[in-house]
Formats: structure tokens, sequence, C-alpha cells
């Protein structure tokens, strides 16, 4: 019997997880001519409720299309199955006599692999495929996402420092990031003088301290006269909190089907506004929440990271035959390789920022953070030096 690959996305979209249905859809097609291939809508919930798109009937400059264009083409979700939306996940993909489920995501998205694996014992081949803006996941040096999420982060603090010397104040971005700082660091990648802003960068991997951060400000104000500052909306208090939790009441609180606590909305924007408004009376500040916007932003989708969540797409085919896993962006002898390691090396767990990417007792990065930024996130422009 000819092949059936059933392919998902799930979880936050990005400038380039379209690239990789691409890549795994492209691959099928040149690997398994007669294979069957379906695109399931919302993630796990299109192959519970038998809502596909038969790739056979879409044309291929539509394929190329689509994977140059932000987005989760197939539509999303963050349904997290348990034991009996699981049973109905699998029910879903034998009626349609799959052999092999792609899951393009992050590790929420590998977490649901792993239990759907552990469910079918091996009669269908489970891949992971990774994505996230967050650059969280374990067994990578970085991935499909991030890059270009980052050249956004980076272009937008570095065109705010401009303004802000031009018309001195305070400024804080709010950047996005649960648990892992990287896409908030990235906000330094484009820095290549000591008085370049973000001054100040606010990390998940770090406890946050709202006196200190006054401190903090007070301290660069009187030395640049002005004030970039990155912070992550996953920084957490000294006891383990995150800081939106201890703003919000927990009756109030809003988590998804993961557990996670909502972080985006005003709460966060509005309590920096006071603690600047109250730290330091009178300065001209401004506090923005980047939000959704770096994650698929379409003038920001680097060609590296482009190309890389394409052949993601198509080594997750090729792991098929192997039994499915997840597959890893690896760096190795100067060059990005891809490889496959098992679900559970990536299910359920987060990547954090290395220690030794942030200057110690400072809120600014490290040659080595730098360095590894740099190497992804190389600066785009020619800056002149202003007169001031």
């Amino acid at each position: 019997m000819p092949r059936t690959f059933v392919i998902a996305q799930g979880g936050g979209p990005t400038a380039v997880i379209n690239q990789t249905l691409a890549g795994a859809v492209s691959e099928i097609e040149r690997r398994y001519p007669d294979a069957k291939i379906l695109g399931s809508r919302h993630g796990v919930r299109g192959i519970r409720d038998g809502d596909y798109v038969d790739f056979s009937d879409v044309p291929p400059e539509r394929m190329r299309a689509i994977g140059k264009t932000p987005g989760a083409a197939l539509g999303s979700t963050r349904d997290k199955p348990d034991a009996a939306y699981c049973d109905l996940v699998l029910k879903g993909l034998r009626k349609v006599d799959a052999d092999t489920f792609i899951y393009i995501g992050g590790n929420d998205t590998a977490g649901t692999q792993q239990i759907l694996s552990d469910a079918a014992a091996g009669s269908i081949a489970f891949v992971h495929a990774p994505k996230t803006i967050d650059n969280d996941l374990v067994e990578n040096d970085h991935t499909p996402g991030f890059i270009s999420a980052g050249e956004f982060v980076a272009g937008a603090f570095r065109s705010v420092d401009l303004d802000f010397r031009a018309l001195p104040g305070i400024y804080v971005g709010i950047v996005m990031g649960r648990h892992a700082g990287f896409l908030t660091a990235a906000a330094a990648a484009w820095r290549d003088d000591e008085d370049d802003g973000p001054h100040l960068l606010y990390a998940p991997e770090r406890a946050f301290s709202v006196p200190r951060f006054i401190d903090d400000v007070k301290a660069t104000m009187a030395k640049y006269k002005r004030c970039i500052v990155a912070v992550s909306e996953g920084v957490s208090t000294e006891d383990g909190r995150a800081l939106v939790e201890s703003l919000v009441p927990a009756d109030k609180l809003e988590r998804d089907a993961h557990g996670n606590i909502k972080l985006s909305g005003s709460d966060l924007s509005m309590a920096f506004e006071r603690a600047l408004a109250e730290g330091l009376p009178g300065k001209r500040a401004r506090v923005d929440a980047l939000g959704y916007m770096p994650r698929g932003y379409i003038g920001a989708i680097n060609e590296t990271d482009a190309r890389e969540a394409f052949e993601a797409g198509v080594f997750a085919v090729d792991t098929a035959d192997r039994g499915g896993g997840s597959v890893a962006l690896q760096y190795d002898g100067g060059k990005t390789v891809m490889r496959l390691v098992p679900l559970s090396s990536v299910a359920g767990k987060t990547r954090h920022m290395p220690d030794g990417f942030m200057l110690p007792d400072t809120n600014q990065l490290s040659k080595e953070g730098m360095a590894y930024l740099n190497r992804l996130i190389p600066i785009k422009y020619e800056i002149g030096r202003p007169f001031v």
C-alpha cells in the first residue's frame, strides 16, 4: 500500500515554520511519489476531527509561495492531549492509515509526540520537527524561527537607541521569552560600541528585583543620559515566580492548555511604567511590549533561517524510516548539521541561556554571548556614529 504522511503545526507561528512544511512535502513527493500527504488543520485537533488538507491538490508553485510566507499555513493549536484526547488522535491517524506523523513545533509539541509515540507502541513513526523563536529546545544549537525573530529584535533595539540619542530618556522593551532569555539577548546583537543600547538586559535566567532595576536605570542615566532596557516577559522574582504572578491575583491569572501562565498583556507594561514613574519621577520614559511582532514579521525573514527550516522538514522525512524522533540543529565544525535525537531528550525540557552568556553581576552580555549571537545574527547595516 502507498504510504500516508500526516503533517501538522503546533504552538506559536514563526516567520519560517512554513518552510519546514514545504520542505517535508517536497521531500515526500520526491522520495515517495505515490504517497498520500495530509496536512492537519490546527495541529492534533485536525487529526481528532478529521480536518485535513490533501497536498495532492496543492500545486508546487503554491507550496513554494507558502514556504516564503510567515505564520502557520495549516493553522496551529496549543491543545495538549490527555489520555482520552490521545486516544482520539491515534484513532484519527489510524483511520487515514497514517505511517508517519510529522509535528512541527516547540517543546510542548515534542511532548505531545512523546505521549502519542508511547501510546502507539511503534505502529506509527512520530517525528518532531523543531520550531520556536524562544530558542529553548535542548539538543539544539539554535532553532528555526529564532534567527529571524532575533534579527527583528536586534534591529528594533538598535533603532530605538538611535531615537533616544536624539531625544534622551528611558526606554523599556518587553520581549517574548517565557523561560529562556535568548531572544531578549538578541536585542544586543547589533551593539558595536560600549555606549550603544540596550544598556540593560533582564532575562528569565536571573532573578528580577524592581528596586535593583530602578538603581540600574539611575546609574545608566547618570552615565549615558539615556537608558535602553530589554526585558523578557518571563522574568521572575527572587522567589522563582514570574513577575506577572506578583502583579495579578491568582484567580485572575490566565493559563493555556499546557498550564503556562499568560505573560502578555497590559499588566507587565503598566508595572514597569509605575515603577519608573515612582523611582525616576519627571524622567521621559516609554514602555513597549513587542508582543507577537518579532515572531512572524515578513520584513525580517532571514535567508539562513528559511533555508535551515526547509532542511529540517526534509530531514524529518528522512527520519521516518528510522522510527521517528526529534530533529535537532547542531553546530559542528563551523556549520549547522541536522541530527536525530530521541523524543524523550527534548519533550518537556527547556534549554536555558548558559550562565556564561552574561557578565557576572551585570546586566550585559559577555564576549561568549555576543559571539554566539553575532554568529547567528551578524550586523546587517552600516550605521554612522551620531554627533550626540
